[in-house]
């Protein structure tokens, strides 16, 4: 019997495990594949929504938890595990100042500092990559970066030196309660018995019926992204044009991303949508049309209907918790709604209000979710 089983292995599902663990739980973790190695592998790890005035402040809420404390995080994996997830304190550039009052707006309720490039000679001094096209911006300075595989296999590496059972490539097939209360997870026709049950199942979560009864709505989102081989320093800053970013990596990488598909689990690429996002990025950044794509991924995302992530006790069914659905963000909201949902588990008084994040939450969706 263990006090907790923790259904799905990537950045959510381990960082629950690692916390758990301190706090002194006998934690058993499983995952369908790899550890880290879906959605969590597949993103940019930008650590702030594209556009963070234009979502629920409960995500501001989640991001602006994980900007301040994801670097002391990095810092413990890394000295445990001698892999640098590589966060760097980039900076964000928006190619235009279309939204500037509701991005001013933004920044001094959560206090950011936001700076108006108005100027295309401002824009450029901050960015002398981008194209001559852009005349003005504005640039978010404390947003930083991780690197998504990095930070993945930092941290699968730390839960493999503790005491920690990790069931690997191991795929629970139901959830098993009695009496209104969780008593364990089924495998094939084995039912691993545990105190609670926290489901970080991404974008299968919404595949339990025991989600399905209480209006847990989570799908799968594909998105492709490409990435550019370059010499170091070429592109400084984080860059976000009409809903595509560059990201420019430590070693020279830069990264390009990426599609919203409201597809099924059909994880796949296609030439159309490496083209566009070549495309795309070259026009932001001409430099890019002498470089080579060296690689071409998707992944799946966990959306929700307004990425607004579900963190809390299942309602009918007591021990059994979610923390699944952050869309785009999950690194970005990663770390914050973690440590609100193992506080609550743990009979401590959130940091964070949970009233936006209850699974019972009234959810407006967005256009394209829609």
């Amino acid at each position: 019997m263990k006090d907790v089983i923790i259904v799905g292995g990537g950045i959510i599902g381990m960082l629950t495990t690692r916390f758990l663990h301190d706090a002194g739980l006998d934690v058993m973790l499983v995952e369908q594949g790899e550890l880290g190695h879906e959605s969590t592998w597949a993103g940019g790890g930008i650590l702030s929504p594209l556009y963070p005035w234009r979502y629920s402040p409960a995500i501001s809420t989640l991001s602006r938890y994980g900007q301040q404390r994801y670097p002391a995080l990095c810092k413990a994996v890394q000295a445990e595990t001698d892999i640098d997830p590589q966060w760097i304190r980039s900076g964000l550039v928006f190619t235009d100042d279309r939204e500037l009052p509701a991005a001013q707006a933004w920044a001094q309720t959560f206090g950011y500092d936001l700076q108006h490039l108005a100027t295309s000679a401002a824009l450029h001094e901050c960015e002398p990559q981008l194209a001559d096209i852009f005349q003005s911006g504005m640039f978010l300075p404390e947003v930083a970066q991780m690197r998504n595989p990095r930070i993945a296999h930092a941290m699968r590496t730390s839960l493999r030196m503790l005491p920690i059972t990790l069931a690997e490539f191991t795929r629970v097939t139901g959830l098993e309660s009695s009496d209104g209360r969780i008593v364990g997870v089924r495998v094939g026709d084995e039912v691993f018995k545990a105190r609670k049950v926290v489901v970080t199942s991404g974008a299968w979560t919404g595949l339990f019926p025991e989600m399905q009864a209480v209006n847990i709505n989570v799908r799968p989102v594909l998105g492709q992204m490409i990435l550019f081989r370059g010499p170091k320093g070429l592109l400084k800053r984080i860059v976000l044009h009409e809903g595509r970013y560059l990201i420019p990596r430590k070693d020279g990488r830069i990264l390009c991303g990426s599609t919203l598909e409201m597809n099924s689990f059909d994880k796949h690429t296609t030439d159309e949508a490496r083209e566009t996002l070549r495309e795309i990025a070259c026009n932001v950044m001409p430099a890019l049309r002498d470089l080579p794509i060296q690689n071409h991924w998707s992944g799946l995302r966990p959306g929700s209907p307004d990425g607004v992530p579900y963190v809390g006790e299942h309602p009918d069914i007591a021990g059994l918790y979610v923390n699944a659905g952050h869309y785009r963000y999950g690194v970005t909201m990663g770390l914050a709604s973690v440590q609100m949902l193992t506080d609550m588990m743990l009979g401590k008084a959130p940091e964070i209000d949970p009233t936006p994040y209850r699974l019972d939450a009234v959810r407006t969706p967005t256009v394209e979710w829609v």
